[in-house]
């Protein structure tokens, strides 16, 4: 009997359909992974093994608390069998019907999954790399299954070290080295410090090197930063407030003009003209962060002069200052509680040049080289110590597993066994773990009894230092999962 009363009931009874795909997106505390437990539930009603099924967390925790909560469910029906009048809500009868189907299946076909909880495929996806690579260790290129470090600093440090010294050489790497030192103050600490932080983030930008993107589209993408950053913050901030912001803006502007040198290299000043918020640039912009932010980012608590908010030097003007003081006062009290803008505010000091200089143009050059060489030492140190990092794990199982031209053997094979994938806290995937994931679905099509479930708030993301991008969560939910080659 399905309880009307509960808003999403319908939603969450549909999403429970075995024979389709979904991407389910729901605040916090909205029992999402309850949700996802329940699908786990009612596939299981419908493999020949439980090791056709995949859940995906994002940490060990996670995957041991789903992991518990499958199995508790289960055992909590096998306790109270099927005629108990004390379970009264939906959500536990639901729990009882899907436990019956599940513990009916696991004795026809000799599971014992109660006794071997081990069969629950319910991992991080960082393990289940871990898994492919272990299957396939030839075409993973890692040879026998490495440890797994979780703190590798030490290892991008060496790495690092190992790239600078090819200073000592004659090479074209040793002149990059040079240009990369003259460009840091010759700061040696500095410089292999920025190398072994770039090789923590590989995943993120290996892919961009390799293929010697061209500076134009490179400018490209600058210029779309920047252009998305300003459509980001004026989306943000009240349109009812715009126009207080505009005169605010040009008052303090024209204090700091009308002031000695120093305080007319306020970001400020670029607002003299400033009529029209929605059509500010940049500069306009990065002057109201510099009028509202302090350094730090965190809102202001007070302006003064350095801000062109003067005091003033007789009754008249301190009157009018208390007066332009007071209306800033209101403003910034009315966007305090905005985090949201806060950091949009914040991320405009951030933003690229339009362009590059050719100097710039010329490190950029000299670092991505560095960049190639940084990896290949990387490599060499992770076989020399039998070690390796997530990033790693992850970039080796996605060429084990081919593309869709040709696919390898370990693919095809994973391809049969595995018939539904479901994936928790999605918005924390990474790009590289997205890419991943559409290769493992690759050959999937409507209607083959193969699904892909994910669930994840966009508004969430406790992950972005391993890049987790909100983004892939919304194209996937409007795109689906779209293969990229």
């Amino acid at each position: 009997m399905t309880n009307h009363s509960i808003p999403d009931v319908l939603e969450r009874v549909r999403a429970l359909n075995p024979e389709r795909s979904f991407i389910v997106q729901a605040p916090a505390g909205s029992g999402k992974t309850t949700l996802l437990i329940q699908r786990f539930l009612r596939l299981l009603t419908r493999v020949d093994a439980p090791e056709e099924i995949i859940a995906i967390t994002f940490t060990r925790k996670a995957a041991a608390e789903m992991r518990t909560r499958v199995l508790e469910t289960l055992e909590a029906y096998q306790e109270i069998g099927c005629n108990n009048d004390d379970l009264e809500t939906e959500h536990e009868r639901l729990n009882r019907e899907l436990s019956a189907a599940v513990l009916l299946r696991d004795r026809q076909l000799g599971w014992q999954l109660i006794e071997n909880p081990q069969r629950l495929r319910i991992q991080t996806i960082d393990s289940l790399c871990a898994s492919l690579i272990r299957q396939m260790p030839i075409l993973s290129q890692l040879g026998a299954p490495p440890k797994i470090t979780e703190c590798a600093e030490e290892l991008y440090l060496e790495a690092a070290r190992r790239t600078l010294e090819e200073i000592k050489t004659k090479t074209e790497i040793a002149h990059d080295i040079r240009k990369l030192f003259e460009h840091l103050d010759n700061d040696w600490t500095r410089v292999e410090s920025l190398l072994a932080e770039m090789l923590a983030k590989r995943d993120q930008w290996l892919r961009h090197v390799a293929n010697k993107i061209p500076r134009e589209e490179l400018e490209t993408a600058l210029q779309n930063t920047r252009r998305n950053a300003l459509q980001t913050i004026y989306r943000l901030f009240p349109s009812g407030l715009q126009n207080e912001l505009a005169q605010l803006m040009r008052y303090a502007a024209t204090n700091l003009s009308q002031r000695e040198e120093k305080y007319k290299q306020s970001a400020i000043i670029a607002s003299l003209d400033l009529e029209n918020i929605s059509t500010a640039q940049v500069q306009y912009w990065q002057g109201i962060t510099e009028l509202f932010l302090k350094s730090d980012g965190d809102w202001r608590e007070i302006i003064n002069v350095r801000q062109g908010f003067p005091t003033g030097t007789n009754a008249l003007e301190k009157k009018q200052a208390k007066e332009w003081k007071d209306r800033w006062e209101n403003l910034i009290e009315a966007l305090r509680s905005q985090e949201d803008l806060r950091q949009a505010l914040q991320a405009i000091r951030q933003l690229p040049p339009e362009q590059y200089s050719n100097q710039q143009w010329q490190i950029i050059g000299a670092i991505t080289r560095l960049l190639h060489q940084a990896v290949a030492e990387l490599t060499v140190v992770f076989q020399q110590r039998g070690e390796v990092d997530f990033a790693e794990i992850t970039a080796r199982a996605f060429q084990a597993l081919g593309d869709s031209e040709a696919p390898t053997d370990l693919a095809l094979s994973l391809d049969y066994r595995i018939k539904h994938l479901l994936i928790d806290e999605f918005q924390d995937t990474s790009i590289s773990q997205f890419r991943l994931i559409e290769k493992l679905v690759i050959g999937w099509e409507a209607g083959d009894e193969r699904t892909l479930f994910a669930v994840g708030d966009p508004m969430q993301s406790i992950y972005r230092f391993r890049e987790a991008e909100v983004g892939l969560f919304l194209q996937a939910r409007q795109q689906g999962l779209v293969i990229s080659h």
